[in-house]
């Protein structure tokens, strides 16, 4: 049981997604030459140690974030069996191993460099601080999310090739604008057990036709925005033609959502989220290590 409430303190699934977004981003950035490695090479202990790293910066604010919402959490179906809120892991316990997460994962964030360190610790208190408690006060509260939730692939970008330059912006962006659509989706699905806990995620509030354009014009921003890596000349024609298609077919799942505004609707538009940003991520990578 130790191994399980650990597990959901960590949030084990969404913490996978953001160190595979980082990761990627890494490989992308090693590819970039630089003064400390003109030949572009991989260093794979560095990439571990971003991994690892990573991982525990992640844990870290989940867990930030479980221990201020423990008595929300109690209140939804969907959280009501974590460690917290159902007396299996005090708070105590919970904020000792948040802590060692959130220094072991510091140190080796900052071991690659200093901007890298600076970086989660910036995406740890955006995160756990300003986002978890304006979750019940504003719908802003999803555009300060989408800052921390769109920092993993530009700290990994700079743990590779430390400095801020337009593929880290470009790598920041997609993700930044593919947040919305994403939380947009999520928020509509879980809508009800959200207001359960004072939650106010939607763009409107609550599941009608403006949120829903919302959604919709974000998600259509999204499609320039994925092709800026071969707009700018980073990818091929090979990642703009996928970024497109996906692209285009995550645009119609929005448009679903506008037209039937339904539950079923926005399950197919967060599946499709699910599935939207790694392949672009992956086809970025591959294409861009194949020039």
């Amino acid at each position: 049981m130790i191994w399980k409430d650990l597990i959901k303190l960590v949030k084990l699934r969404l913490t996978f997604l953001v160190v595979f977004s980082a990761s990627i981003s890494y490989l992308i950035g090693s590819q970039v030459p630089f003064k400390d490695n003109p030949l572009g090479v991989i260093n794979w202990i560095n990439w571990a140690k971003l991994i690892i790293g990573g991982f525990l910066i992640t844990g870290a604010a989940n867990g930030f974030n479980e221990i201020i919402e423990k008595d929300l959490d109690r209140l939804m179906s969907r959280t009501s069996d974590r460690p917290l809120p159902s007396g299996r892991m005090t708070n105590g316990q919970a904020l000792v191993l948040s802590l060692l997460m959130g220094i072991f994962g510091t140190y080796l964030l900052g071991s690659l460099n200093l901007l890298t360190g600076f970086l989660s610790v910036f995406a740890i208190i955006l995160y756990a601080f300003a986002y978890t408690p304006l979750k019940q006060k504003s719908p802003i509260s999803v555009f300060v999310g989408a800052i921390p939730g769109a920092l993993p692939p530009l700290i990994g970008y700079v743990a590779a090739h430390p400095k801020i330059d337009q593929i880290a912006l470009i790598v920041f962006g997609i993700q930044f604008i593919w947040q919305f659509p994403h939380f947009w989706a999520i928020a509509w699905v879980l809508d009800d057990d959200y207001k359960l806990a004072g939650f106010r995620l939607l763009p409107t509030g609550h599941r009608d036709r403006f949120s829903a354009i919302i959604t919709f014009v974000f998600t259509l921003v999204l499609v320039p925005v994925s092709l800026l890596p071969t707009i700018y000349g980073y990818g091929g024609y090979f990642v703009g033609g996928v970024s497109l298609i996906f692209s285009i077919i995550f645009l119609y799942q929005a448009f679903n959502l506008m037209r039937k505004l339904d539950i079923k609707a926005a399950k197919q538009l967060m599946f499709g989220s699910f599935l939207y940003l790694p392949v672009v991520q992956l086809m970025f990578l591959f294409d861009f290590i194949g020039k």
